[in-house]
């Protein structure tokens, strides 16, 4: 069976007709822009967004030639939010970003719930996840509060607040639901029984009866035509979560990094509900097959944005220069480092209000020294993460499996592999989150009988081993710990 697979992202959408055999029949993308604001507001705009989901749908059907397709398949970027009106659908006011800090002021106020909101949900209580946002919102609305663009205005009757998900889904097929990935990164699902809180939805100030129903990522939701045929919605996902799927982490200690705008490193817990104790996030990677696998998560907020703004200084003129500069660091570069808190930092420090920072300078240190930090210091956060993880895991992580555009930087994958002191395997697609949304749709819809064979084998295209030895790994994660703990102690 054919499927129609959406991957909405932050900075683009980009739809794969996927065949049963996993090749890629037809692509397009469509791009969509973030607005950036003061004290940590990005938001986007709604009907771009869905624009992009449609245009990029409909563009990669056209490039397929007309195959026949069973299925769709809609991946979501996780913790944006909008008001919109639930009678007519229309948005009302521009979407929140998982990116947006506004919600700091949230959290801080509840900072009495925090033990008992990890217990209930396996999530910190940070503006990162979805309810401290739907409480801004709720606030700024009723004129608490603001945004970057024109404000969203008193709710109006029938009104509700969301991911953006669950309003793409009523968009396309006039259904209100979220599957259970996207709701276990809201601070308000119970992780163990994967329904709604009452507790911590009291805690938010949130009415528990307007939220979106929970599903099954691999559950019908309902049939669109936005894309030119009737076509079946069999597969809601979280973009992490996808990508988690498409690399056969199935198991227990298996994990995979995606480095995109930021770098979001998750490890398969198995099916029982993990908590951390190592200040990680846990949640659920999907809930599919009439089972729920679970995962830990660790977040790089800027790893591709960090490029991205070296470029926008002008110390690089695109990502190819990476690694090209960084071969020309000076020696003893390795002395400074870079905390890449550009939008704050998450597990395990959860500093919203840390900000990123060069550590280590000197009169000596050159333009390639500090591109050559950049690169460092976004593999040493991954490593930290994966050092967490191993901890709450019990278990070091045998490998880790690795996709996104930066994953194209040889220097960052041998800085990875010599952090972390195991292989990484590069995934053979750029479209990772993509193909695991195109493995839900087929499974959805009947095309498979597992979730091994709806994802199919794989190998990758590059793996690459340390060549540093453990010694010198420790030495140099425990400078970037020592600069990262300053760093973060800083915001405030």
């Amino acid at each position: 069976m054919n499927v129609l697979a959406i991957d909405q992202g932050t900075s683009a959408t980009k739809a794969l007709v996927v065949g049963a055999d996993g090749s890629v029949l037809g692509e397009g993308t469509s791009a969509v822009t973030p607005r950036f604001g003061a004290d940590g507001a990005v938001e986007q705009d709604p009907a771009q967004l869905l624009d992009s989901v449609i245009s990029a749908g409909r563009a990669a059907l056209a490039d397929a030639g007309g195959v026949s397709v069973g299925a769709v398949g809609l991946g979501n970027q996780g913790e944006t939010v909008l008001r919109w009106d639930r009678a007519s659908g229309r948005a009302l006011g521009p979407a929140i970003s998982w990116q947006d800090r506004r919600a700091v002021s949230i959290t801080a106020g509840l900072a009495q719930h925090a033990e008992r909101l990890a217990q209930i949900t396996g999530l910190p209580l940070d503006p990162y996840f979805v309810a401290p946002k739907l409480t801004w919102l709720a606030r700024a609305g009723a004129g608490e509060g603001g945004g970057v663009g024109a404000p969203a205005g008193a709710p109006a009757d029938g009104s509700v607040i969301t991911t953006i998900d669950a309003w793409t889904t009523h968009q396309l097929t006039g259904a209100f639901v979220t599957d259970a990935a996207t709701a276990s990164r809201s601070l308000l699902l119970d992780l163990d029984s994967v329904s709604w809180s009452a507790e911590a939805c009291e805690i938010f100030g949130i009415a528990a009866e307007s939220l979106p129903s929970v599903v099954a990522c691999d559950a019908p939701v309902g049939e669109t035509d936005a894309f030119g045929p009737q076509l079946p919605v069999t597969a809601l996902i979280v973009d992490q979560q996808a990508a988690l799927l498409a690399e056969s982490c199935f198991t227990r200690g298996e994990a995979k990094c995606t480095y995109g705008t930021g770098a979001f490193i998750l490890a398969n817990t198995g099916t029982q509900a993990p908590r951390s104790r190592s200040g990680l996030a846990a949640c659920v990677a999907w809930q599919a097959g009439r089972e729920t696998s679970y995962c830990l998560d660790g977040q790089v907020y800027t790893a591709g944005a960090a490029v991205g703004w070296l470029e926008r200084l002008g110390l690089i003129t695109g990502p190819a220069e990476l690694d090209g500069l960084c071969g020309a660091a000076s020696p003893g570069a390795e002395q400074t480092q870079f905390i890449p808190g550009l939008a704050g930092l998450g597990a395990p420090f959860w500093a919203p209000q840390a900000r990123g920072a060069w550590v280590g300078l000197s009169l000596a240190t050159s333009r390639e020294d500090l591109v050559s930090a950049v690169v460092w210091g976004i593999a040493a956060q991954v490593a930290t993460l994966a050092q967490a993880m191993s901890a709450d895991l019990g278990a070091p992580l045998a490998r880790l499996r690795v996709d996104g555009g930066l994953t194209r930087s040889r220097v960052l994958l041998q800085a990875q592999a010599d952090l972390l002191q195991i292989p990484v395997e590069v995934y053979p697609s750029a479209d990772a989150t993509a193909l695991g949304i195109a493995a839900l749709a087929r499974l959805g819809a009947g095309g498979a009988a597992t979730l091994a064979d709806a994802v199919g084998a794989w190998t990758p295209s590059l793996v690459v081993e340390p060549v540093m030895s453990a010694a010198q790994a420790s030495e140099r994660l425990q400078r970037f710990m020592l600069a990262t703990e300053m760093v973060a102690g800083m915001g405030g």
